[in-house]
């Protein structure tokens, strides 16, 4: 299938209510935050982790659509798939001596494995299947209020061992934000959509996960999490036809007015301006939600 012939960028509102959308485990799993702001943050690999979880689900029986990087998987594993359906004899830690089946090798996982013609993936490890440089790339997400984390008291009511029957109930802690609203920025390069093949089919499947990633990632700490709006800005040349930065400062999240000096509570209390009208020749722009 042929790869995308568009460069994008976009632009992903979501929200999460009385939860912890990504802890940080060096601070006892308290809500990520920017120590000089205050402002939430979510880091990249939480959100393409949601996104792989996604498809995985919705292509679970498709080939093609495997995911490479995912939970107890190893790695060596992975790649000797690529050498066995190739009938290629891996060497240790090296790529095949000739280029053009070191070149079978990387593509093979390319076709076979979403996140790798994606995201990309450094897979020089023992079972060396090359590096690949992938096309979508997404940055760290951030509130756009500072959120202050609530401490929330728990308390268990059984125990795991007959001889514990008598004790007390034990209790514990979780960290939550009463809410808070994030935005986050993502790339899409056709150029090196060309080198990983990364198709149309494959671009509709990103779009369906960003706003559909959090409906099947329910949990106790993220209960009531959200994708409120995606905005893509798509150009018609494959290199681009405007800075990323400046398509960014065109999407204006702004507090309702009367709003300002009063904490957030839902996104009903935000209003999301994009100014089309000024929007660099040659780039388009579609929203969802």
């Amino acid at each position: 299938m042929n790869a995308i012939a568009n460069r994008y960028e976009f632009v992903l509102l979501f929200d999460i209510t009385n939860g912890n959308p990504n802890g940080d485990p060096d601070a006892g799993n308290l809500p990520r935050l920017d120590p000089e702001t205050n402002q939430g943050l979510i880091t990249d690999v939480c959100l393409k982790r949601k996104i792989r979880n996604y498809v995985a689900l919705e292509k679970e029986h498709d080939a093609g659509y495997a995911i490479y990087m995912q939970e107890k998987s190893v790695l060596n594993n992975q790649h000797k798939k690529a050498y066995e359906a190739l009938d290629i004899k891996p060497e240790s830690k090296k790529l095949p001596k000739e280029a053009e089946k070191a070149r079978q090798v990387t593509e093979w996982m390319c076709n076979n494995f979403f996140d790798v013609r994606t995201f990309g993936a450094v897979m020089t490890t023992e079972v060396n299947s090359g590096q690949v440089r992938g096309p979508v790339q997404v940055a760290f997400a951030s509130s756009i209020d500072p959120v202050i984390p609530m401490e929330v008291s728990i308390t268990r009511m059984a125990v795991t061992n007959e001889k514990d029957l008598e004790k007390e109930r034990t209790m514990g802690r979780k960290h939550i934000i009463p809410y808070g609203l994030y935005r986050v920025h993502g790339y899409v390069s056709a150029k090196l959509a060309e080198r990983t093949g990364f198709s149309e089919d494959d671009l509709a499947l990103l779009w369906r996960s960003l706003i559909n990633m959090f409906e099947h990632d329910r949990s106790a700490a993220r209960g009531e999490m959200s994708t409120r709006k995606l905005v893509i800005f798509k150009h018609d040349h494959p290199m681009g036809n405007a800075p990323a930065h400046v398509l960014f400062d065109s999407v204006q999240v702004k507090r309702v007015d009367g709003t300002e000096n009063t904490p957030a509570r839902h996104y009903s209390d935000y209003q999301v301006h994009i100014a089309s009208e000024s929007l660099p020749s040659g780039v388009t722009v579609e929203e969802h939600l």
